[in-house]
């Protein structure tokens, strides 16, 4: 296939406007216009002049005070809405008018309530009344994957004699398959062009089977050279096509498309953000491109490729869309991550501290999903202060409640020996029966000084670190730990702080 230019047109704030919940005004529109064309897509669809007076400004200030790409409004065919959106666009340094109508013969039958000759005849009046207006008119046949095949393409040759400059094939209700649609895509490309460079074969696909981005892209080797897309993928129910995943499918993949694209593509991730922010869409996490996922990686096998070279599980630079790889830290990291994340930090540790922290970073990822900056700079420390055991919590439980005494049972271990001891206390909390309960297994019974709480992440699963300072004949020791349960970390910095008195005078380091 030679190379050529592949158009982009985003409709965003026309189809993408329609998603149920959003309701854009028009400044929001301009921002995200504005960010389109530093994005540098080549059409924006900049809303459906008729629909409403705000929908008329909302185009009408994005054709005056955006530069760059072409500014289209949708029409239906009829009069009135052609010359509202000739109106609305007609400042844009580019302009073009879409106009559309319904082809199946349910949509024509339910819905227009109009006969097939009917409907050529609105055809053919509208898209010459949009000619008369600009030289750049587009036409729709609306549900063409349901239409009969060969009226829906007599209707776009009626268009193209009539002036239209783009032919739009739209998968109104996502129902086609990529065979399906570049089947269709190819008569339309060899019986309605005939072999005329003068003209633009266009896809237009939603999602509702999840193959919207399949059929716009197979649709290229049928002679399409536009695209119709919305940033996120949002639109009517399951939404359009993705601007961005067809961007980076056609950047990424020149030897399988051999198209150019004009898109500006470090302005995506930016471009995904702004829209989900003020359409109130979220991404969802594993979104191609743009997901919060999209350049993660917490498997240790593949943090231990992509450390050692990205190309190894990223197939995109995650720079060439405005973001940045990540190394996630959770259950499934490995060591090369971890020394990765300490490295950032500019954490140095010896082998056997570095040891000590990574048991101890697993133990805690064992319970949290995923362990951040604050809560790993908090396992270091920890880890570093720790001292032997002479007595060590392997396990707790606690109960209690507005009519039952508080309880705690540790179970503990001595020294390096794996016999474990079991030791009852109670208290006037979850935590006092814990600390009696250590005090058993100690055989001491020390002055507590001081005991905080100091969360180190918020949430329902934050990490909080525990810090305990008791006093016995004198002497004062203090005892710290983190964890996401705030009983058993006490029950840890408590056990700390005893040993510590315990080891005192022993010649053991505390």
């Amino acid at each position: 296939m030679p190379q050529d230019k592949l158009i982009i047109f985003d409709t965003t704030l026309r189809d993408g406007e329609q998603a149920p919940g959003i309701a854009l005004t028009p400044d929001e529109k301009l921002a995200i216009a504005r960010q389109l064309a530093r994005l540098q897509v080549d059409v924006i669809e900049a809303g459906f002049a008729a629909a409403s007076d705000g929908d008329y400004y909302g185009v009408s200030q994005i054709a005056k005070l955006v530069k760059g790409p072409v500014i289209a409004s949708l029409a239906r065919c009829t009069p009135d809405d052609i010359d509202r959106a000739y109106d609305a666009v007609r400042h844009a340094e580019r302009h073009r008018i879409h106009v559309f109508q319904s082809t199946s013969g349910i949509h024509m039958e339910r819905m227009l309530r109009m006969t097939p000759a009917e409907v050529m005849q609105s055809i053919i009046e509208s898209v010459r009344r949009a000619r008369s207006y600009t030289d750049d008119v587009e036409f729709s046949p609306q549900d063409a994957t349901r239409s009969d095949p060969d009226f829906m393409i007599a209707t776009c040759q009626a268009a193209v004699r009539e002036g239209a400059t783009t032919i739009n094939i739209p998968d109104t209700v996502g129902f086609a398959t990529p065979q399906d649609y570049v089947e269709l895509l190819r008569r339309v490309y060899d019986e309605v062009l005939e072999g005329r460079d003068d003209v633009i074969v266009s896809t237009h696909c939603h999602n509702d089977l999840g193959l919207a981005v399949a059929n716009s892209l197979t649709a290229i080797h049928a002679g399409a050279r536009q695209i119709e897309g919305a940033i996120n993928g949002i639109g009517e129910r399951a939404g359009n096509t993705s601007t961005e995943e067809v961007i980076m499918a056609v950047t990424t993949r020149q030897d399988h498309f051999g198209v150019e694209i004009g898109a500006n593509t470090a302005e995506i991730v930016p471009t995904s953000r702004l829209v989900s922010r003020l359409t109130g869409y979220p991404i969802q996490f594993n979104k191609a491109v743009v997901g919060r996922n999209a350049f993660a990686h917490e498997s240790g096998i593949h943090q231990h490729g992509v450390l050692r070279d990205r190309e190894t599980y990223e197939i995109m630079d995650p720079v060439s869309v405005g973001t940045t790889s990540q190394i996630v830290l959770g259950k499934h990291s490995g060591r090369a991550g971890f020394a990765d994340a300490l490295s950032k930090l500019d954490i140095v540790l010896e082998d056997d501290q570095f040891n000590e922290a990574f048991l101890a970073f697993k133990e805690m990822a064992d319970r949290k999903v995923e362990i951040n900056e604050q809560e790993l700079r908090a396992i270091i420390r920890h880890g570093a202060r720790r001292a032997p055991d002479a007595i060590r919590m392997v396990s707790m439980r606690v109960r209690g409640g507005t009519d039952v005494k508080p309880t705690a049972t540790v179970v503990v271990a001595r020294g390096e020996g794996s016999e474990t001891e079991e030791f009852t206390g109670t208290g006037g909390g979850m935590v006092d029966a814990t600390f009696a309960a250590l005090k058993r297994a100690s055989g001491l019974d020390p002055h507590l000084l001081d005991y905080r709480v100091v969360p180190v992440t918020s949430g329902a699963d934050a990490m909080a670190e525990v810090n305990v300072v008791i006093q016995l004949d004198g002497m004062t020791r203090s005892g710290r730990a983190i964890s996401t349960d705030v009983v058993e970390g006490s029950g840890h910095a408590f056990a700390e702080a005893l040993n510590r008195v315990l080891n005192a005078g022993t010649g053991v380091p505390e």
